[in-house]
């Protein structure tokens, strides 16, 4: 199959790696900066004369965050199956227009949040199956500084970025508390601009609380001196697991370590790119079902999206 990627940026390079070791064609790349398509075999600065020259069978879409919807409705109306980063989108109502447009494609759309297919996770819902989940809790302790946010203008910004810790570091975290305890009835809590004040508008630091069959709490902040491992805690039938990106703890005791091997980009993102764009192709190959499709992988994001909504309007 022939692959089209728009974006070279950070997480656009992972996608291009990942690619390159499971021997799919990067057919062409589209980047606004010229020195982004250096080296590929085909370059471009407009996705949409990428897609009409190319007709690619997959196009990746790696680029930043309010640029998502166009990109997907587009090369969605034009036949192309799709993978794009997190998040889906930062508009609730971009959501159903996204679906709309998948539902009247002939290609498939898949999303990744690819922590679902860290080992660690996948062991986590298998353990989790036919139990009760008494709560949940997420924890996300990053280091996120002025030199990272002045790395994209796209960056910091509520019209851009769409929010900050929530929507960007955490998004995967609010993702694995969905996926394993289900959705929430109702989101509240709080945010803030702890460190980054007339750095960035969008928050550093949010506590979530998820309320539902299963009450879910989350802690995320990008104000930490150094990034630590995200974790999900999960309590179920007087026993705690916990769930980071390389191993599972059952009580304290591994019960899933990892290898050290097959990581991609930035260790915090965990391994599970390789896994997902893998399943994806696979589906796309044989005409399957993907199963993080856009019904799927807009779960957390709207999450978010409402919990946004509900703390600038002070609720």
């Amino acid at each position: 199959m022939k692959a089209a990627l728009i974006g070279m940026g950070v997480i656009g390079k992972v996608h291009r790696d990942v690619l390159r070791e499971q021997g799919i064609e990067l057919a062409a790349v589209c980047d606004v900066l010229p020195e982004r398509r250096e080296g590929a075999k085909r370059g471009y600065d407009d996705y949409r004369e990428m897609i009409l020259r190319e007709s690619p069978d997959v196009v990746h879409i790696c680029t930043p965050h309010y640029l998502h919807t166009e990109m997907i409705v587009f090369a969605l109306e034009h036949g192309c199956n799709v993978l794009c980063e997190k998040p889906l989108t930062i508009h609730l109502a971009d959501i159903d227009r996204i679906i709309a447009a998948e539902d009247a494609s002939s290609g498939m759309l898949g999303v990744c949040l690819q922590n679902r297919y860290n080992p660690s996770s996948a062991f986590a819902k298998r353990y989790l199956v036919g139990k009760k989940i008494d709560r949940a809790f997420g924890e996300v302790r990053w280091h996120r500084d002025a030199g990272y946010y002045a790395s994209g203008e796209w960056r910091g910004r509520w019209a851009t970025e769409g929010g900050g810790v929530l929507i960007n570091q955490a998004i995967h975290t609010v993702d694995l508390l969905q996926w394993l305890c289900g959705d929430p009835t109702d989101v509240t809590g709080s945010m803030q601009n702890i460190s980054l004040k007339g750095v960035i508008e969008v928050e550093d630091t949010a506590h979530l609380h998820m309320e539902g069959e299963t009450p879910c709490e989350l802690f995320a902040t990008n104000t930490a001196k150094e990034d630590h491992p995200a974790k999900v805690k999960v309590v179920t039938e007087g026993k705690t697991l916990e769930i980071y990106p390389d191993r599972a703890l059952l009580d304290g005791e591994p019960v899933h370590p990892e290898r050290e091997d097959g990581w991609y980009g930035k260790r915090m993102y965990g391994k599970g790119h390789s896994a997902l764009i893998a399943h994806f192709y696979d589906c796309v190959s044989k005409k399957e079902k993907f199963p993080l499709d856009g019904r799927e992988g807009s779960r957390s994001v709207r999450t978010v999206l409402i919990f946004y909504d509900k703390c600038r309007r002070g609720m």
